[in-house]
């Protein structure tokens, strides 16, 4: 082999030995695909317990643990929580939270509508039994009605109607936000409803 060609040999060799050397140090880079899937979290990340705040990112609250959540049974609901009863008592008290974008009638109408679902033992209507309240949470005006007797839970009086239901209570507030009304409706047996009337005081004093 002549010395020219030993020297383009020897050059060829080189270069070869320092593209592959090259080739391994090279670290390799996250693509697009590693990244997203790395920034995910686990979905528990993003559950809530009956304790934490609860809402629409307008109006939160802080339900107390004793409470049960529940899922919400309708559409209109926005949450809803069972109530353990008291002892003697049949059956839970039941929290239901309704908003409805910015409507669902005034405040008066509200207040009118839940007296309206009650009638007294005789079947009078219950309204001059009912007492209505004003309070604030976090500068938000509540009103609460509280009204006792049999309970239309079908919202009429109708012979031979089963959802009637003596011996209920209801304690509703109204919290008018910033953007529109918020309604939260307790209702359950009278004594059940009185266990927990001190924590649903509480927890209006947790809007805001």
């Amino acid at each position: 082999m002549s010395i020219d060609s030993k020297r383009l040999t020897l050059a060829l060799s080189t270069t070869a030995l320092v593209l592959l050397l090259a080739g391994c140090s090279k670290k390799e880079e996250p693509g697009p695909r590693a990244e997203r899937i790395g920034a995910l979290e686990p979905g528990s990340a993003h559950s809530a317990s009956p304790a934490s705040p609860h809402g629409s990112g307008v109006l939160k609250w802080t339900a107390p643990p004793e409470w049960v959540q529940e899922a919400p049974t309708s559409s209109m609901r926005k949450a809803q929580y069972r109530l353990p009863r008291a002892a003697g008592d049949t059956e839970d008290a039941e929290l239901a939270v309704f908003y409805f974008e910015g409507s669902g009638g005034s405040v008066q109408a509200n207040v009118d509508r839940w007296i309206g679902q009650f009638r007294k033992a005789d079947g009078t209507p219950a309204g001059d039994t009912a007492k209505t309240t004003h309070r604030q949470s976090h500068a938000i005006p509540i009103t609460i009605v509280d009204v006792s007797g049999t309970y239309l839970a079908g919202g009429m009086p109708m012979p031979g109607n089963k959802s009637e239901k003596p011996g209920f209570r209801m304690l509703a507030a109204v919290a008018e936000a910033g953007s529109g009304p918020w309604f939260f409706k307790l209702t359950g047996p009278a004594r059940t409803v009185a266990r927990w009337e001190p924590a649903f005081e509480s927890f209006l004093d947790t809007v805001q």
